[in-house]
């Protein structure tokens, strides 16, 4: 691509990069949303800041909408153009915020995928038994307990270090969104399974690797270095393959899970935000569903002309 756009979108990731020290992720996030957009100006002759009209930011939205982007995805995108606005007239390449009254469009509420209580738990019992004196066994029994405890972010898990855990204590540290950090407690089965993991799974692992072995991460890849996000996703499906749970699964389920088990076995939502690691508690609000079962139960139940 030619023009100015292009240059101004590499300035401003890198400000978001190095100034505000914004995480390797969300930088990521905003160059892929931003790539888009940028692409989608310069396709259409648009390649200086000052160019760009509020009406052009709502036939983007109204072309990514007709393309399939879902409502969810789009706000996010938009929110990413917002900012990339505001940066491009503190820089005084326009004279003022052209996506300033652009509004995302409404998303309908969606319930997160969660798994009951016995599917977990047939999770997590194949996972162990699958192969269960190998390495890799060890480390995926280890790592499904520990982010079931935790309700951990999956990159909370893969950047999780040695250090990071108080093995007496049964707190560990996370390192969330924006590198804000939160203690969060676990309790023994997790305990165990990291355990048998730390003294006999891992060490194996550590010793595949080829030329400077890692020395600090939890969870470790077949090759002896730090485990990654697809391979998490991977081993998750293929624990829920053994279990034989039809259902979609993704490493978020654990997460979706653990907040929805909180908050059914009476914990407050505020504490769940907490262990969440969530900036407000309407994210966590989502997972105070109620499930059709329990609904029908407790309308019986209470209803004086339900008997």
């Amino acid at each position: 691509m030619n023009g100015e756009l292009p240059m101004v979108e590499a300035r401003f990731l890198a400000h978001i990069d190095v100034e505000r020290g914004l995480s390797a992720a969300t930088v990521q996030a905003y160059e892929n949303d931003l790539d888009q957009y940028v692409h989608w100006l310069c396709d259409r002759g648009i390649t200086k800041a000052d160019a760009i009209t509020a009406r052009d930011i709502e036939e983007f939205v109204a072309a990514q909408s007709h393309d399939g982007v879902s409502a969810g995805s789009l706000a996010r995108r938009l929110a990413s153009i917002h900012m990339f606005h505001r940066f491009m007239q503190s820089e005084r390449l326009t004279s003022n915020d052209v996506s300033q009254t652009i509004k995302p469009p409404k998303s309908a509420q969606t319930l997160p995928d969660v798994l009951t209580v016995d599917e977990v738990s047939a999770l997590l019992q194949a996972a162990a038994n699958d192969d269960a004196d190998s390495a890799a066994s060890m480390r995926d029994s280890a790592l499904l307990e520990f982010m079931y405890a935790t309700g951990c972010r999956v990159s909370e898990a893969v950047g999780l270090n040695l250090n990071d855990i108080d093995y007496e204590a049964h707190v560990v540290r996370l390192t969330g969104k924006g590198s804000k950090q939160r203690l969060m407690p676990f309790g023994t089965y997790a305990a165990q399974a990291l355990h048998t993991y730390l003294t006999q799974g891992r060490p194996e692992l550590e010793n595949r690797a080829k030329g400077e072995h890692e020395r600090t991460a939890v969870f470790l890849n077949k090759r002896g270095k730090r485990l990654s996000r697809q391979s998490v996703w991977e081993i998750i499906k293929h624990a829920g393959a053994l279990a034989g749970i039809d259902k979609p699964l993704h490493p978020h389920i654990l997460r979706h899970s653990f907040a929805t088990h909180m908050l059914q076995g009476g914990a407050d939502v505020r504490t769940v935000q907490e262990l969440l690691g969530h900036a407000s508690v309407k994210t966590t609000q989502i997972y105070t569903h109620v499930s059709p079962d329990s609904l029908i139960e407790t309308y019986i139940t209470s209803h004086p002309r339900a008997k």
